[in-house]
């Protein structure tokens, strides 16, 4: 079942025995990267294959740095598709407006030490926005699409991808949108320890030099 079309890639929800073993349990979510016409065949494939292969990754290390991410379970580069965990839980983009400010204060600041954990890992998400972390039921916050992520240890990237929260935070949710940046910058310092200071004062920088980058076409969710 269709469940996002993207301009990179779709996202399906099947059931595991459908996916991938008919003896398995509950669901996945299977994401299938879009051919590009536009592109030359031999060029095309070779991306969508490095970025499949570049996602899972991701998502593994991430994990293992200490950032909840979906568990991978198979990696189709034939298909371009990998097929993860799906988990239950609610977009964080669905109730960061509607908890009290104890409670928003305690997700952002979450929210910040598990950006720090990437960055120190030297993981950067590149589309940081509340539509890609899910909140579950007993508090964890989990971070999914890492399909505009890479490797970069570089202050530029790391305050780029801090920006980019920012930016998320003021289209959608704008009625708190400062005061949860701050809680979320107040995560990460403590997280990131020594450096921390830098990396939020490049973040600065960039926004006053209106330096966006958008890899592919990004779009507030």
């Amino acid at each position: 079942m269709l469940v996002k079309k993207g301009a990179e890639a779709n996202l399906y929800l099947e059931s595991f025995a459908k996916a991938l073993h008919r003896a398995g349990k509950g669901k996945v979510v299977v994401k299938a990267r879009i051919p590009k016409r536009y592109r030359i065949a031999e060029l095309d494939i070779r991306l969508r294959e490095s970025r499949t292969a570049q996602e899972a990754k991701l998502l593994s290390d991430a994990k293992r740095a200490g950032v909840p991410t979906p568990v991978v379970f198979e990696v189709d580069k034939s298909n371009m598709r990998v097929v993860m965990e799906f988990v239950e839980g609610r977009q964080v983009k669905l109730v960061l407006d509607k908890l009290r400010p104890a409670g928003r204060r305690r997700l952002c600041r979450l929210i910040g030490k598990n950006i720090a954990r990437l960055h120190r890992a030297g993981i950067i998400h590149g589309d940081l926005t509340t539509s890609n972390m899910i909140i579950k039921p007993d508090g964890r916050v989990y971070f999914v699409d890492f399909g505009l992520g890479g490797y970069d240890k570089s202050t530029e990237e790391r305050g780029v991808d801090l920006h980019l929260m920012k930016r998320a935070l003021q289209s959608v949710h704008f009625r708190v949108a400062d005061r949860a940046y701050a809680d979320i910058l107040s995560g990460y310092r403590e997280e990131f320890g020594e450096g921390a200071e830098e990396i939020i004062e490049r973040a600065k920088d960039i926004e006053s030099r209106g330096r966006y980058v958008p890899k592919e076409e990004r779009a507030w969710r």
